[in-house]
């Protein structure tokens, strides 16, 4: 079974009964057990379930924000429409994100890698419109909290998409009494952590690849600066 094959048995099994969504997924989650596309499988439905309540985080879900996740994701043809409705049903769920989150983590049991891995594409889809709102940070943050991740992990992902500040370090997630050799090397096993398979190797789903490719242009574009400042 195939993860967009396994997305349509989702919705099928869901059916019309949203208030029992989270449940359900997780019933259907573990019932398949094949492994490493279980966990594909569940980054996709927990992204589309916390993609729908972040949607709303701001009080303003706005289209953008409802096609991001559309967007990122390589759907193919006709499978969309899954997709969308799971996205919908989401929304109107009684159960709050936190409960989704929990889902999630348990599901992942000790696993940092991949809680980085969803809360980056997570702000990927909150700036969708342009601008990462005060509401949608404090959404991440708490779901940062439930996976426990440190204010380090979360700090770096954060500046990997609200750059505005234009500090390169915390990028990198480096200090930056950091030496020259330090930073490179730093930087060298960033890169090849970051590549595409090592993500799809923690159950990231292949079509999900933009991730590693948004976190590796942050981090050429923050090695650049810091090796202009220190003429590296």
């Amino acid at each position: 079974m195939n993860i967009w094959s396994a997305i349509s048995a989702v919705a099928a099994a869901i059916g019309s009964g949203g208030a029992q969504m989270v449940d359900r997924i997780v019933q259907f989650l573990v019932s398949v057990g094949d492994g490493r596309g279980d966990r594909a499988v569940a980054f996709t439905v927990a992204m589309i379930a916390l993609s729908a309540k972040m949607a709303k985080a701001d009080g303003v879900v706005t289209g953008d924000e409802e096609i991001a996740f559309l967007d990122v994701f390589d759907i193919p043809a006709g499978e969309e429409r899954n997709v969308i409705r799971l996205f919908n049903l989401a929304k109107q769920d009684v159960a709050g994100f936190e409960t989704y989150a929990e889902r999630l983590a348990a599901l992942f049991p000790g696993d940092e890698d991949i809680r980085v891995d969803i809360l980056d594409a997570l702000f990927h889809i909150a700036k969708a419109d342009g601008v990462v709102h005060e509401h949608e940070v404090a959404y991440l943050t708490r779901i940062a909290e439930i996976f426990g991740l440190d204010a380090r992990a979360f700090d770096q992902v954060f500046a990997r998409h609200v750059r505005a500040e234009g500090d390169p370090y915390p990028v990198l997630g480096i200090a930056r009494e950091a030496s020259n050799d330090e930073i490179r090397s730093h930087y060298r096993r960033m890169v090849v952590e970051t590549h595409p398979d090592r993500l799809i190797a923690r159950g990231v789903p292949e079509e999900f690849v933009r991730i590693a490719n948004d976190r590796l242009a942050a981090l050429n574009v923050a090695y650049a600066k810091i090796a202009a400042e220190r003429g590296m």
